[in-house]
């Protein structure tokens, strides 16, 4: 029973993906700005959360800091674009990667010596740290009032003429859904490959993947550092869109946001952190607009869900697949 169910999930699968890539695709022609720009939001965060679920759902590592890496990359677009007038998009993206992947080393050496809480109390540690540093380093980091981000040059062409809005949710909406397309297939890759299967192993039982053979560790590690690259292509993304970053970004609240995204689509299941993704900000977008306590509304739903529904959205669905399949 549990083959033909995943016979019929796979079948699902690749149409499904096929049909939401052409909606993504074609939307900037029939759905209006607003809609467009929320996407394009979505787009950041995908990437950012699919990140953070190798670390969470893959490998089993809760940070509670991971905004920090994102920050890294909204600030790299800040500083490349605003202070060393580099506009190119795709410099942008690769210097993100590197300093984020580099300040990723040196962190994770040390967080991922600890477990549990202690890996998640050491990574809100270092995310308060950097929150800091860009809050008290005001000649660097502008503060509290933070840094423009100048439009960027996409494929080394400069838009400069385009309107903003038309620039956003035109031309650089599709380079953004392009980018999280090929960090998709990347990331499937990664975790159907043995490396990932390595990184299961460790999340469901160290002890047993260490005497394998398997330096939980140092796979750790890796996860750690890839998962803090993705975030920062994923801030990289989201500069532009916002045009302006402060330290806001990295205070352990936005931390709390990419949490309840992976929670909410479902941390057991490839998309399910980009489902949580989708719905967190149509959500709070409509909430937001009806009352100033949001947030205490937001609260209840991540209880619900971890007490009714702890595999998420995608579980739920997943669920409903199952039963048919059975019946079937």
């Amino acid at each position: 029973m549990e083959n033909r169910f995943g016979i019929a999930l796979a079948k699902l699968k690749t149409p499904t993906i096929v049909v939401a890539g052409l909606v993504l695709a074609t939307l900037p022609l029939f759905g209006g700005q607003f809609l467009n720009y929320l996407m394009l939001t979505f787009f950041a965060y995908a990437i950012t959360v699919m990140g953070f679920n190798l670390l969470f759902g893959y490998t089993g590592l809760l940070s509670f800091g991971h905004a920090l890496f994102m920050t890294v990359g909204a600030y790299t677009a800040a500083f490349l674009t605003s202070t060393f007038s580099v506009p190119y998009m795709e410099v942008i993206l690769v210097v993100a990667v590197i300093v984020a992947a580099l300040l990723a080393a040196l962190i994770g050496a040390i967080c991922v010596r600890y477990i549990k809480i202690y890996f998640a109390m050491l990574t809100l540690a270092f995310g308060m740290l950097f929150y800091t540093f860009l809050l008290k380093f005001y000649f660097l980091t502008g503060g509290d009032e933070g840094m423009r981000v100048l439009r960027p040059y996409l494929l080394g062409f400069n838009q400069a003429e385009t309107p903003k809005m038309d620039f956003l949710t035109g031309s650089y909406y599709i380079y953004a859904l392009v980018v999280l397309a090929v960090l998709t297939f990347v990331m499937w890759r990664i975790v159907s490959s043995p490396f990932g299967l390595c990184l299961k192993a460790i999340r469901d039982n160290p002890e047993k993947a260490e005497y394998l053979g398997v330096s939980v560790k140092k796979y750790r590690w890796y996860a750690f550092v890839i998962s803090a690259a993705y975030a920062a292509v994923g801030g990289a993304i989201l500069a532009p869109a916002v045009g302006q970053v402060d330290p806001g970004l990295t205070y352990w609240t936005h931390s709390g946001t990419l949490v309840f995204m992976t929670l909410l689509g479902g941390f057991e299941y490839f998309f399910g952190p980009l489902l949580g993704g989708i719905i967190y900000i149509f959500l709070q977008d409509k909430v937001m607009s009806l009352t100033p306590y949001w947030r205490f509304i937001f609260g209840a739903i991540l209880a619900f869900v971890v007490i009714v529904a702890p595999g998420g959205v995608a579980g739920i669905i997943g669920s409903f697949v199952r039963r048919r399949t059975q019946r079937g």
